[in-house]
Parts: C-alpha cells; sequence; structure tokens
C-alpha cells in the first residue's frame, strides 16, 4: 500500500482531517514523514494507530487513558491485567456519570413539573436555575448536588 495523504488518512479511518492534525500535535499518534514539498505521507500503521485512538475515544476513553494504553502497545510490554485495571475504573467512571445524569435528569424533570408553561414571565425552572446552591461537588466539569 502505498502512502496516504491526510485527507486519504481521514476518509479512510472516519476522523475528522483536524483531528488528525490534533492528534499529532499532542503527540498521541506518530508524526509522519514529509514529502519533499512538505506533505504529511501516512503510512498502513497510521490507519492502525488512528482507529484505535477513534474507537477508544467512541467507548468513551479519555485522550489520557488513550495514550495510556497506546503506551503499553507502543513499548510491547504489557500484561493483560493491567489493560484490565485500565478497562475497569473506566466501567466504574461509567456507572458514576450514568448515576449522576440519572440524579440530573430526576432534579429537571421535578423542575419541569413545577412548570405550568403559561404566559407570564415567571418560571420555576429559571428560578430554580438561579438559585445558589451551597458547596456543589464538581467532577469533570458537572456539578452534582
Amino acid at each position: 500500500m502505498r502512502a496516504l495523504t491526510i485527507g486519504k488518512l481521514a476518509e479512510a479511518t472516519g476522523v475528522n482531517l483536524e483531528t488528525v492534525r490534533y492528534y499529532e500535535r499532542i503527540g498521541i499518534m506518530p508524526r509522519p514523514a514529509r514529502t519533499r514539498g512538505g506533505h504529511r505521507s501516512y503510512e498502513p500503521e497510521h490507519i492502525k494507530w488512528l482507529n484505535f485512538i477513534r474507537r477508544g475515544r467512541e467507548l468513551g476513553f479519555t485522550l489520557k487513558e488513550v495514550r495510556e494504553l497506546l503506551r503499553f502497545v507502543d513499548a510491547r510490554r504489557y500484561t493483560c491485567s493491567q489493560i484490565k485495571k485500565i478497562a475497569v475504573r473506566h466501567i466504574a467512571e461509567i456507572r458514576q456519570k450514568r448515576a449522576d445524569l440519572r440524579r440530573l435528569e430526576r432534579m429537571l424533570a421535578d423542575m419541569a413539573a413545577q412548570c405550568h408553561g403559561g404566559q407570564v414571565p415567571e418560571c420555576p425552572i429559571i428560578d430554580a436555575l438561579f438559585a445558589a446552591r451551597s458547596h456543589p461537588r464538581r467532577k469533570r466539569g458537572l456539578v452534582l448536588v
């Protein structure tokens, strides 16, 4: 297989062209060779790496976690138990997010149930959003109650 352009790599993997550049810039994907004209020249190995990254992201792994997995793979020194630890940790995070989302859903449903949908500018949903909560917990950008 001959070398690919960045556009062909993006097309082959279903990853946005700018995302490919970003992954190179942050070092999660190896930089490709360059042609004499300075264009990127990708090899089949880049397709494998990019598919790995894309699939990891689809499964909800952070870039940090994907990088960790790739370090194990790239060094060819990993055990199944090491990879399992990462997966189990990720499963716990998914379960926590699900619980947080259920809690947020209940809160918003409660607010919506209090709203009668009238034409007056008073709204219990807006009032609840303006209400200050004391000491909210933060986890990955979500405010939890």
